[in-house]
């Protein structure tokens, strides 16, 4: 009543004053404010005030137009117009609109009226001043103003993309005035529709603020540049016709402006030749925007086409053969002719299969490992999650069958009951126009075999286009005769041990299936408040996220001195009152003490409801009044059981009402809860709507929302279960990895709820449980959801047996009715690691193979797939079904949002792997069911995030990225850049192998072990870090670090083979004479024997020279023990290059079984070595980082050393030649004690042992230098000025990420030292002058 009552009194009529008390008011009064403006048409500015006063109820301001030139009145200091003139002082544009607005317009909240205010400091900022060059500015500046007003465009569109219909909130704001006003030039006068085609949000936006009344009222019917948006007459941006304003003008009483000064003749030549140029300009931009289009059409393809255009392999090889590497290695890295060929070779042979090489009957001493695929759905197709979990169980598969161990992955496929059978209706429905109903249920499955058959296996070859290596022969589906023998198995033995039973619960229902689905299967929706959301079936969207009150009439009336008689309960579900069985409130609620065995009458069905009193009510909650509907709310079902209360269903399997009088029978249940509304205003009985935040049920395959439904179904009683597999995990007995989900597994398990198993589908396992109905007069018939007249058996014959044996009949008077339903697919799942092997039978492979090893899989279905196989393997085997889980992360997008077609930022692994066009991406897009406004908002997020498509990558790259990503407990944003890195990575593997077989020579056959060269510090070093590699990347392995197993990987081949090693022994190679063993080595272009120093004795020549035989066999060993630490994440390079080696007998016919390197073989860390050749990389990143610093490339410049310790400096001497191989200098010198460097030299300290000087007098021109230098420390200026500004902008501490905070901070240290360097290397140029 206080809300109705408010409402009124705004309303209302001033209260009558005396007329000389209103004589004194009025003198008290301070003269009425005024608003000046310029002549028509207005500007941004003017428009802006008046559309905001428009919204406005209180008394405007006077209304004064001011003629240009016009002096500024005697007090008021000169302001642009429009100016408010105000007893408070004047007040100019923004002031105006931000005082003449009412408070809604300027944010319900402080969060709100904060972001209004940043929206109006953009819109007077960068678009307004954007808007105002590209449409008036000098005419060099306006293609720049165009280029910075569509990149706030973009700006906006950014915000606007997602479907917001107002900047901020609900409701239009000044920020939305201010914006839609800084836009009108550009929309109407320079932005035609090709150049609007990018910013469809913004657009839609504008047009929709544009057509609201109070931006009508003041613009009128808008005509946008180049057409659309209103009709086609007037002038743009302006109202075709002024409209009669109301009396005082402006709503609440401006007055209408007298209509301007006729215009003089040079004010329309003006306008004239303005018009002109604007054509001018649209002609101008047509014109380019042609020439732009035949541009494209005869420029080379983009980078991203270059990149998948890679050579081919072209040798016809049929499949199963090996792939032809006789020939020479191509001169660079291809991921489509380096995959091509060698999956059908690896599985023909049979590589991976347990049985390879050994007998399964000898026990492996180095052990057995096993690891089922968590099974695709059979109606997917590969996806990231996909590509992640083949990463990761690939890796581990392969590092353990090179280890030696007896390896076995069994894959495997799910039937997908819901989802499968959505995609056989769809297709049976647009093939031939018949649903599942119309066909029968035999004819509809046998629709669904074929087209499981048809389709079925595409998701397998898609996994072997990862690598993944699986023993196909023992690939299963769930829903063959093995698999379905062992899922009745274990329904019935469970059902023998009362651990599944029958019972009428609340489950999800979805209306659009007719069927309970899995919790897995609902998507949470949080709404804040009201929202409107589209449901299938329903034309007009739906309202949620409000609270709609009513009263529930007391029965008997109110007693003497009682409140009124009625009690007020809330609901978000107003259809389910219907329904509803009872009235509570809380025991100590000192409200409704006096209701106390009293009962409410239902103002719709006329039947009496009891006022419970249960301590479950939340007083602080609504009215403190809740309404009880046990057959739809899970909460009430269980307070209906407390109290006896009955369960009356009222929405039927399909959603309509049922089982309720006219006219509500028969109504799709949100048209029932329109009309109830209706029927409670209309019966005075309605309370009140308020906003509500809540979380809407969604089904992820039908996108309804879902019902809560008391159905008869299935359970798996779950306490004893989750018991047991709770104590599993605390004896240690099961591991978690990363041991933080325990904490997850704890709350589930210890608060675990009995497991709904049925499903009304007929695609499935179906429940092999049978209602009986006995012959016999003297046995009463049983009612479905009574569990006595239910019986399970493998047969129907056992089935008839057991019920006969139940109610003493004989089994020629037991009648049989199978289930109808099916299971739930996570039931066959839940028994997929000892099904796969036979169970129940006691197979050889059952022994062998359980338990498993390990099971890798999403931390997203640790509780609905991993729990349920823990607990279904010990309640039927006695058995943990694996030791070990491994958890990997969600895979995001690049800016960590989840992956949503809607998005356009869904990435098919595929298309990363052969690589992709913007145009295909699109074009895919087009293929799916989104709507038009998610279609266009998908388009612009591909082109954001692939404006070039994605590049071919690969299947290596791509496996690498994964592994390299999986840090523990965090999600995966992947970045496609990082992956397209890891492909360039590749390469620089593919060229160091090429270098090194180069290098070797035809016929070169590794050296005896028993030989021993004579390794120089390179070799010495070298051998050193793979060693450090192989112990890291197997211990990091081991603990399912894969960062850290990829970082060693990584780290060994870029940056200590690759950049460090192969430069070193390419002087070694170089100088190699034909006459020695071998011959002479690869020799780059500019490379030769370098001028030795003065003062060399003979062990130092030696030293630098170093054995080309001694590096050859370094290079072989180092190139096949790293392609070996490479085989786990990338299988077809490192095959590729592998099969090219030397091998000594015997070999393995693959790599994928040759043995991974061990540290007990690899055992040469060399300690002293690797502080040697640290501090020869101190003066090499030195040298490199002063030859960066003044642009030198090809010049060698001489060096001088000065070393405090003469032990360092003997080092340094006898390291020359590395020095001069890896520093790219002239000779290097040793300064002794006292002696300086000559004039002219960079400084840099490459540590506390060494300085390093570089000769610069004679190689650079310092005149040019300085102005290079001077450009360049300009640059860093500008880009530091910016970032601190950033920085230090408000709000940035609290704002930004961290993470984004931590980059910066990163980028600032850079900046600063690099700016430090350009101003030591001017004073160095100026010196040389």
């Amino acid at each position: 009543m206080a809300a109705r009552g408010s409402a009124h009194a705004q309303h209302a009529p001033p209260p009558r004053v005396s007329p000389p008390a209103a004589a004194a008011a009025a003198a008290a009064m301070p003269p009425p404010p005024v608003l000046l403006l310029p002549p028509p048409p207005g500007d941004a500015p003017a428009l802006r005030v008046l559309i905001a006063a428009r919204f406005s109820g209180d008394p405007p301001p006077a209304l004064q137009r001011v003629a240009p030139g016009t002096p500024a009145p005697p007090g008021t200091p000169p302001q642009p117009l429009p100016l408010l003139r105000a007893p408070g002082g004047p007040a100019g544009p923004g002031a105006a609109a931000l005082l003449l607005s009412p408070p809604r317009l300027r944010g319900r909240d402080p969060r709100e009226a904060a972001l209004v205010r940043q929206w109006v400091a953009f819109a007077e900022g960068d678009l307004g001043t954007a808007a105002a060059i590209a449409m008036g500015g000098p005419k060099q500046a306006r293609a720049r103003g165009l280029q910075e007003l569509l990149r706030a465009l973009g700006a906006l569109e950014s915000h606007l993309s997602s479907g917001r219909s107002f900047l901020v909130g609900d409701g239009v704001t000044l920020a939305d005035v201010t914006v839609v006003c800084a836009l009108l030039g550009p929309f109407t006068q320079v932005l035609d529709a090709p150049s609007r085609a990018p910013f469809p949000g913004v657009s839609r936006w504008f047009l929709s603020c544009a057509r609201l009344p109070q931006f009508r009222a003041e613009l009128g019917d808008l005509e946008l540049c180049g057409g659309g948006g209103g009709a086609p007459e007037g002038t743009p941006g302006t109202p075709k016709e002024t409209p009669e304003p109301p009396p005082g003008g402006v709503p609440g009483g401006v007055p209408a402006a007298p209509p301007g000064p006729a215009k003089s003749a040079a004010q329309l030549k003006k306008e004239a030749k303005k018009r002109e140029k604007m054509e001018k300009f649209q002609q101008k931009q047509e014109k380019n925007r042609q020439l732009q289009a035949q541009a494209q059409a005869k420029a080379k393809p983009s980078r991203a086409r270059r990149e998948l255009q890679g050579l081919r392999y072209e040798t016809p090889t049929p499949p199963g053969c090996k792939k032809d590497v006789g020939g020479p290695l191509p001169e660079s890295y291809s991921p489509g002719y380096v995959e091509a060929a060698w999956y059908s070779w690896w599985e023909q042979e049979g590589f991976f299969r347990p049985e390879w090489g050994r007998s399964l009957d000898a026990p492996n001493p180095r052990g057995v490992f096993v690891m089922c695929l968590p099974p695709p759905n059979v109606t997917g197709t590969l996806h990231l999650g996909h590509a992640l979990t083949v990463a990761i169980q690939d890796t581990l598969t392969r590092w353990h069958r090179m280890r030696g161990l007896t390896t076995l992955w069994a894959p495997g496929c799910d039937h997908a009951g819901i989802a499968t059978q959505v995609v056989v209706e769809r297709r049976l429905l647009r093939s031939r126009g018949l649903t599942r109903h119309q066909l029968g249920r035999e004819a509809f499955l046998g629709e669904v075999w074929r087209w499981k058959d048809e389709k079925g296996d595409r998701i397998y070859q898609q996994l072997r286009r990862l690598g993944a290596s699986m023993d196909w022969e023992r690939a299963c589906f769930t829903m063959d005769p093995k698999m379905s023998r062992a899922v009745t198995e274990a329904f019935v033995r469970l059902h023998e041990q009362g651990l599944i039973y029958r019972s009428r619960r609340i489950v999800h229902w979805s209306c659009a299936l007719r069927s309970a689905i899995s919790d897995i299967e609902v998507e949470k929706k949080e709404l804040g408040g009201r929202t409107l959301l589209r449901v299938p079936g329903y034309e007009e969207p739906v309202e949620f996220g409000v609270l709609v009150a009513f009263a529930y009439p007391l029965e008997g009336g109110a007693g003497e001195g009682e409140e009124p008689p009625e009690v007020v309960v809330a609901t978000t579900r107003l259809e389910t009152m219907l329904g509803d069985e009872a009235v509570a409130v809380h025991p100590e609620d000192p409200r409704y003490q006096h209701l106390r065995g009293r009962s409410v009458r239902h103002p719709i069905t006329g039947r009496v409801l009891p006022i419970l009193h249960d301590a479950f009510v939340d007083p602080q909650f609504g009215t403190g009044a809740v309404k009880i509907t046990p057959a739809h709310d899970a909460v009430d079902f269980e307070v209906g059981q407390r109290h006896g209360l009955g369960v009356a269903t009222v929405i039927g399997e399909d959603g309509a009402m049922v089982n309720v009088p006219a006219p509500f029978l028969g109504m799709p249940r949100f048209q029932a809860r329109r009309a109830l509304l209706e029927t409670l205003k209309e019966r005075g009985l309605f309370r009140g709507v308020t906003e509500n935040p809540m979380v809407v049920p969604i089904c992820s395959r039908s996108k309804d929302v879902l019902e809560p439904r008391a159905v008869p179904q299935w359970f798996v009683r779950c306490q004893g279960l989750a018991g047991a597999a709770a104590a599993a995990v605390r004896r240690g007995d099961l591991r978690l990895h990363p041991p933080g989900h325990a904490r997850t597994w704890f709350t589930w398990m210890d608060n675990i709820r009995d497991w709904c198993i049925s499903r009304q589908l007929w695609w499935g396992h179906r429940i092999p449980a049978y209602f009986v109905t006995i012959d016999d007069p003297q046995v009463p018939p049983g009612q479905d959801e009574d569990e006595r007249f239910w019986v399970s058996g493998r047969s129907p014959d056992e089935a008839r047996a057991k019920a006969a044996a139940a109610f003493g009949v004989s089994p020629e008077l037991v009648r049989l009715r199978q289930d109808e339903d099916v299971l739930d697919t996570w039931f066959s799942s839940g028994l997929f690691p000892f099904s796969i092997f036979g169970w129940p039978e006691q197979t050889p492979d059952l022994e062998r193979f359980y338990p498993g090893s390990l099971l890798e899989t999403g931390h997203d279905i640790l509780f609905f797939w991993v729990a349920r196989m823990v607990m279904l393997g010990l309640a039927l085997t006695g058995k943990l079904p694996f030791r070990e889980v491994y958890l990997h992360a969600i895979v995001r997008d690049a800016h960590g949002r989840k992956m949503s077609k809607s998005l356009g930022n869904v990435i098919d692994p595929l298309d990363v792997i052969t690589g992709v066009t913007l145009q295909e991406l699109h074009q895919q897009l087009e293929s799916s069911n989104l709507d038009p406004a998610e279609l266009e908002r998908a388009r612009e997020g591909q082109k954001r995030d692939f404006p070039e498509g994605i590049p071919e990558c690969g299947t290596d790259a791509l496996r690498f990225a994964l592994c390299a990503y999986t840090a523990q407990g965090r999600d995966i944003n992947l970045d496609v850049g990082r992956v397209l890195g890891y492909r360039h990575f590749c390469n620089k593997v593919w060229n160091g192998a090429r270098f090194v077989l180069r290098a070797l020579g035809p016929g070169y056959r590794p050296p005896p072990d028993t030989e021993c060269p004579r390794w120089s510090l390179a070799e010495r070093w070298v051998r050193s870090r793979l060693s450090r590699a192989v112990r890291g990347c197997g211990a990091a392995l081991g603990a399912f670090d894969f960062p850290g197993a990829t970082t060693a990987v990584h780290g060994f081949w870029l940056y200590e083979l690759c950049d460090v090693y192969l430069e070193c022994v390419k002087p070694v190679l170089a100088r190699a004479s034909p006459a020695q063993p071998g011959g002479e080595g690869p020799r780059e272009e500019g490379e030769g024997p370098h001028e030795e120093g003065e003062g060399h004795d003979e062990e130092e020549e030696e030293e630098e020279r170093g054995d080309p035989e001694a590096a050859r066999a370094t290079l072989l060993t180092c190139l096949e023990a790293g392609l070996r630490l490479l085989a786990p994440f990338m299988p077809f390079l490192a095959e590729e290059l592998w099969q090219r080696l030397p091998h000594a007998p015997p070999a393995p016919p693959s790599v994928s079984l040759a043995p991974f390197p061990e540290p007990e073989q690899f055992c040469w860390q060399d300690e002293e070595a690797e502080a040697t050749m640290e501090f020869v990389l101190s003066i090499v990143r030195a040298l490199r980082s002063l030859r960066a610093a003044h642009g030198l490339t090809r010049q060698r410049p001489q060096c001088f050393l000065q070393t405090p310790d003469p032990s360092w400096g003997s080092r340094a001497r006898r390291c020359r030649g590395l020095l001069r191989a890896l520093g790219g200098v002239g000779s290097v010198q040793l300064l002794g004690g006292g002696q300086e460097p000559p004039q002219g030299c960079a400084v840099a300290v490459a540590s506390e042992r060494c300085t390093v000087h570089l000769l610069l007098q004679g190689v650079v021109d310092p005149p040019s230098e300085l102005a290079r230098l001077g450009g360049r420390r300009l640059e860093l200026g500008r880009a530091l000025e910016r970032l601190r500004e950033r920085r230090g902008g408000p709000g940035y501490a609290q704002k930004v990420p961290a993470q984004v905070q931590e980059s910066d901070e990163a980028k600032l240290s850079q900046l600063e030292s690099e700016l430090r360097n350009v101003l030591e290397a001017e004073e160095l140029m100026r010196k040389m002058l």
